[in-house]
């Protein structure tokens, strides 16, 4: 990728030079789908839904490469076709989002558990800094790290080291069986549950517990999934019934977190809370959802700030203000050393802040 070849990413490096130039910040949007993570977005936007397309895809060596602004949904669809995906079930929150707001944002899906993250499976990327210049890291093979792994670092940065132009990622072949089994259960007896079932070699690709009902997705070889089935037991449910639960919980479009976004237009928060997966029930006032094993945690709740936060580094993890109509102090601070390599890192790739300030924290 070139900038003088491309005209969309030529319209980007002038417009990231002219608000160097004149000390002006800028805003990088693609589909605007996660506009309400972080801290409010401000500058000029810089629209990047034209750096878009599938630039290469070699379905045998299970790795695709795509630019920015390229739609989530043309993504997955080729990767249907082939019958492949991206296994960590991005959110996809609208019809609008892309694949660089995909890895800024750093967000996973219900399989996150059992398969790993965004920066698990970023092996490349071009990057357009705060100096206008445009900078390729990793490769399109796994074992193509050497240094420092930028490309990773990018996943979760929600654009406060520069525009992420162009991402190649390693794909995984769709799961030939999928089962979803459920219980009726309280909150600490899913998680004992979920502990148990962890420390075995089972199949289990997803995990979430709400209202007193766990569920439980297999996903793998045929014959492991109903010999897991025979183990567990439950109460099998539909397969498209299944698929209707997991895709609201992955887009949050379920019955909790369609009640969570009319109680933050109420002055409520939904926190996403993240701690060990043995912690037990965090005794919290407000609507819980556990996923992950355990280890992701969803609470809406009007409750102070402060007191989430301290329940949460309490149980050994952290919170996140995910949706609120406060937009400071998104994420919990950091320690000082770990926030001066933060600093250093924006310094280096942005050194004149021109990229989404104070998306990320206020001083970056």
């Amino acid at each position: 990728m070139t900038g003088d070849a491309d005209p969309a990413l030529h319209r980007l490096t002038d417009q990231v030079r002219a608000a160097r130039a004149a000390k002006t910040p800028l805003r990088i949007r693609g589909g605007g789908t996660k506009d309400f993570y972080g801290g409010e977005p401000r500058g000029d936007v810089l629209d990047v839904a034209p750096l878009a397309g599938i630039s290469s895809y070699e379905p045998s060596e299970l790795v695709v490469t795509a630019r920015a602004g390229t739609p989530l949904a043309e993504l997955e669809s080729a990767l249907a076709e082939r019958g492949q995906c991206l296994p960590f079930e991005p959110p996809r929150f609208g019809a609008g989002g892309t694949v660089g707001g995909m890895v800024a944002s750093g967000l996973a899906g219900p399989a996150r558990a059992g398969v790993g993250g965004v920066r698990d499976y970023v092996l490349g990327a071009t990057l357009l800094n705060g100096a206008a210049e445009l900078l390729s890291f990793g490769g399109q093979v796994m074992k193509n790290v050497a240094g420092y792994d930028v490309p990773r670092l990018l996943a979760g940065s929600l654009g406060v080291l520069g525009v992420i132009c162009e991402v190649s990622l390693k794909v995984l072949p769709v799961p030939p069986a999928r089962l979803t089994l459920r219980w009726e259960r309280d909150q600490a007896a899913a998680l004992a549950q979920l502990q148990r079932w962890g420390g075995q070699p089972l199949p289990i690709s997803a995990s979430a517990w709400w209202e007193g009902m766990l569920v439980v997705r297999l996903a793998g070889a045929a014959a492991a999934v109903r010999a897991a089935q025979e183990k567990l037991g439950g109460e099998a449910i539909e397969p498209g019934l299944a698929d209707t639960f997991w895709g609201g919980l992955r887009d949050h479009r379920d019955e909790f977190f369609i009640g969570a976004h009319k109680a933050v237009e109420g002055g409520a928060t939904l926190w996403r809370l993240s701690v060990p997966p043995a912690a037990p029930p965090l005794a919290l006032s407000g609507e819980q959802l556990v996923e992950w094993g355990g280890g992701q945690r969803w609470l809406c709740t009007a409750m102070p700030g402060a007191k989430v936060r301290d329940a949460a580094a309490a149980a050994g993890g952290h919170a996140v203000r995910f949706r609120s109509r406060e937009r400071s102090d998104v994420f919990s601070a950091l320690p000082a050393p770990l926030m001066r390599i933060h600093r250093e890192l924006k310094r280096a790739f942005d050194p004149d802040g021109v990229y989404n300030p104070g998306r990320l924290y206020a001083d970056l």
